[in-house]
């Protein structure tokens, strides 16, 4: 049933548009690309300052505006692949580097839900800058750091196997 539904899709006209298009397929990978390079860009740096690096900058400068791009780049990141999963669906949902990245980034995601709830639960603009993070927060950056890589590692281990 699954395995039907999946070829179903693949078969979609605008995704077999997608799949044989010399340009509509190139511009959505590099959407992808640029959204993960997005996420990872406004991850990375936030996760390093609330593990203790730059503490000389407020790390509220650093949620505010490095959230809001991750959270963009996440969002082109899953649209662009939608579509490039669309276009070879049952081979990908075959394959268990996909499945592993897809849970992954869920517990990417799920990482991020909490840590941004421990964030706005603590009084962490009330810290000196200098401060060391909570312990929780730390584990959450830790965390983080650890499965984005990861995703980001397992996609571009699915273009090669």
């Amino acid at each position: 049933m699954i395995e039907q539904a999946l070829v179903f899709v693949e078969n979609l006209a605008v995704v077999s548009a997608l799949r044989n298009s010399t340009l509509a397929y190139p511009l959505v990978n590099a959407g992808h690309i640029l959204g993960v390079a997005l996420l990872v860009g406004g991850i990375v740096p936030l996760d390093l300052r609330l593990l203790g690096l730059w503490r000389r900058y407020p790390v509220m400068v650093f949620v505010d505006v490095l959230r809001m791009t991750s959270v963009l780049g996440l969002g082109l990141a899953i649209v662009c692949g939608a579509l490039l999963f669309a276009t070879a669906a049952a081979d990908y949902a075959g394959s268990m580097l996909f499945r592993v990245k897809m849970v992954v980034v869920l517990l990417g995601v799920s990482n991020a839900l909490i840590l941004a709830r421990v964030l706005e639960h603590r009084d962490i603009r009330s810290l000196p800058m200098d401060a060391a993070m909570p312990l929780s927060v730390r584990a959450g950056a830790l965390i983080s750091l650890v499965t984005w890589g990861s995703a980001l590692v397992l996609g571009r281990l699915l273009g090669y196997f």
